[in-house]
């Protein structure tokens, strides 16, 4: 019987396991790096030890400081969550050496599907169709150049030992494999230390679908249906939902069954995912096995009305599967959404910063894991996840319904996050219908106005007015009538506004436009008000000068300048690449005296576990560079100078 579980991991999956864990009698040990001291899952764990510092591969990633926290703690056991550790096989032997049970799958099983290339060849073996690609230990770029030619266009480039879409590449044509093989090596030298590459023809306009399955140690082995995993951005999983809405009955009996001979196939023990790739023709390709519990594991909880983390510390313990293939139950529907520090507006880039306010949505058949809360910091060193969002329902409209709403009522404030774009894409028709494959992001939402920030109208701006005017931000008083100007700032546009009160009336006028709303009620970052005889209600937050506000689903902010003097307009930057985000530079592509062009890469940051291209805005010549590979560098800091070639003056 174990007693004392160490969580080598950090944030909602650390949470969420400590949860299980502390619920069946186990005693938790989180761990945590300095920048995450305070974090939520340091703080609801029984006991924490600190590894070190912020960067993840002096901290979470230091297998000798996990194992030592685990010894001064008496932990008995290991859970390494996801991400991180977990799908070390070394760090599992290190474990079983150290006389810990590893909560996960043998070590053989790890090294084999750890390798895209010999999990391949083990699924063939098995009976399990595979996409047809090249595979070859230490392939060179020359190599896969000759293979590419052979497989044709268009293909996927993959780091034979990766995950996460990290380290992998669609290539559509032959110009454009050189440069994706770079940055294919280097992204998966950087985040798994193995730059070696196999080659799959790309399944155009096909679905992912993937089989939960679990294996004990007495030859037990089941699967708990599958999920779809289509919609997806960079190749990373976006959206997922139980069961999926395109794989037929026969489809899914043939699926589990061929996931399950993939388990038995590599000595399988505790939770796995075996990936399948889904043509129109509903034929089915193995992808991948993940030998650990995937982030999108709740759907299958919600679905099944098991608890996955119980399943695997049950296991751990050499205790037989709850329950046989018969057993497990599938009722209803369930997705979820992953919520993300990142700017839809600006490609998705990863945002860092100060969450001001973070108020999850409840309701019934929502549920929300989470490793943050109001006041935490989220840095450029992780995964810039902040949630995950699910809904169940007794179908899937019901599921979409509660989930577009959960997310509509989440509240975030201090960052930008992709929450108004997850409630479009959940609603969009396509999605609604089940027809949205692994295309359907890119194709649908490349250009969709959803992606950039809606300015506020002035019903809005009336809003912000009626906050601050009853906040102090305006320096109202709370009786009689009154007209004083506020002047806010949204984004480029500032807006000159006049305010007139009488009693609980208020009306904004900006030029010739006026607009009037009564105030209910205010208090604890909350406004009842009536517009055009409609009852709302705004979430809102007072930073400073900054108003964040909150209403139909939709995010604002405006600076209050009203008191501020004139000033000049902001320096123009142009000709100099600065900061995206905050990260560390890996590359640097140029010299100083170097001519460049318009969206030429320049240097390669990291952030958040991938790779972002710093580009030219225009022509030039290298005028200065401040920074070399390996600094680590903070959103808008200056990076390269560029020198603006002159005009041409000479007569002809």
């Amino acid at each position: 019987m174990l007693r004392k579980l160490l969580i080598a991991n950090r944030g909602e999956i650390a949470v969420r396991i400590n949860r299980t864990a502390q619920a069946l009698g186990y005693r938790t040990v989180a761990v945590y790096s300095e920048a995450d001291a305070g974090a939520l899952h340091v703080t609801e764990a029984d006991e924490a030890v600190c590894l070190g510092p912020a960067q993840a591969n002096a901290s979470y990633l230091n297998s000798e400081a996990v194992l030592e926290a685990a010894r001064i703690t008496g932990a008995d056991s290991i859970h390494p969550g996801y991400g991180f550790l977990s799908e070390n096989a070394e760090f599992a032997r290190a474990c079983r050496a150290a006389g810990l049970v590893f909560v996960g799958p043998p070590e053989a099983a790890i090294e084999l599907m750890a390798s895209k290339r010999r999990a391949k060849e083990a699924m063939v073996a098995a009976g399990v169709p595979v996409v047809p690609g090249y595979e070859s230990a230490r392939a060179s770029d020359a190599a896969l150049t000759d293979a590419a030619d052979a497989l044709g266009y268009p293909l996927m480039i993959k780091a034979s030992a990766g995950g996460g879409g990290r380290g992998m590449r669609l290539v559509r044509q032959a110009s454009e494999l050189a440069e994706a093989l770079t940055r294919a090596r280097s992204e998966a030298r950087q985040a798994f230390g193995d730059d070696e590459l196999i080659l799959e023809r790309a399944v155009v306009d096909a679905r992912h679908v993937e089989i939960q399955v679990f294996a004990d140690r007495h030859g037990h082995v089941v699967h708990l249906g599958d999920r779809d995993c289509s919609i997806q951005r960079r190749h990373q999983k976006v959206v997922e939902e139980a069961p999926s809405p395109f794989v037929t009955p026969a489809l899914r009996q043939a699926m589990g069954e061929a996931a399950v001979r993939a388990a038995r196939a590599c000595g399988y023990e505790g939770a796995g995912t075996v990936e399948f790739l889904v043509g129109q023709d509903r034929t089915f390709y193995f992808l991948e096995m993940n030998t650990r519990l995937q982030v999108e594991h709740p759907v299958t909880e919600q679905i099944t009305g098991q608890d996955l983390v119980a399943w695997q510390l049950a296991v751990a313990e050499g205790r037989p599967l709850p329950l046989t293939q018969a057993e497990i139950p599938l009722h209803g529907h369930a997705i979820e959404a992953r919520l993300y520090a990142e700017d839809p507006a600006r490609a998705f880039q990863p945002q860092t910063g100060t969450l001001l306010r973070f108020d999850a949505a409840t309701g019934e058949g929502v549920r929300v894991d989470t490793g943050v809360r109001t006041g935490d910091r989220i840095s450029p060193h992780y995964d810039p996840m902040l949630a995950k969002i699910v809904a169940w329902g007794s179908d899937r409209d019901q599921a979409r319904r509660r989930l577009i709403r959960a997310l509509e009522d989440t509240v975030v404030f201090g960052v930008t996050t992709n929450r108004h774009f997850l409630s479009r894409v959940i609603d969009h028709d396509l999605f609604g219908q089940g027809n949205a494959t692994t295309a359907f992001l890119e194709q649908t939402f490349a250009t969709s106005p959803c992606l950039s920030p809606q300015p506020p109208a002035l019903a809005e701006l009336a809003i912000a007015a009626a906050i601050l005017g009853t906040d102090g931000g305006a320096g109202w008083s709370n009786a009689g009538t009154g007209v004083i100007p506020l002047t806010l700032a949204s984004g480029d546009t500032v807006h000159h506004l006049r305010l007139c009160r009488h009693d609980q009336a208020l009306t904004v006028t900006e030029g010739d436009r006026s607009h009037t709303l009564t105030l209910m009620s205010r208090s604890r970052g909350q406004v009842d008000f009536i517009a055009q005889g409609v009852r709302q209600v705004c979430q809102y937050q007072l930073q400073g000068d900054c108003l964040y506000w909150q209403a139909r689903g939709q995010t604002w902010s405006v600076r209050d300048l009203t008191h501020q003097p004139a000033t000049t307009d902001a320096p123009d930057h142009g000709g100099e690449v600065r900061a995206s985000m905050d990260g560390a530079i890996v590359e640097v592509r140029v010299s100083e005296g170097d001519t460049v062009s318009p969206g030429q890469t320049l240097a390669v940051l990291e952030a958040m576990k991938m790779e972002h291209p710093l580009r030219a805005t225009g022509a030039g010549v290298i005028a200065r560079i401040h920074i070399q590979p390996g600094d680590q560098v903070g959103r808008g800091q200056r990076l390269i100078e560029i020198r603006q070639p002159e005009a041409d003056t000479t007569s002809p």
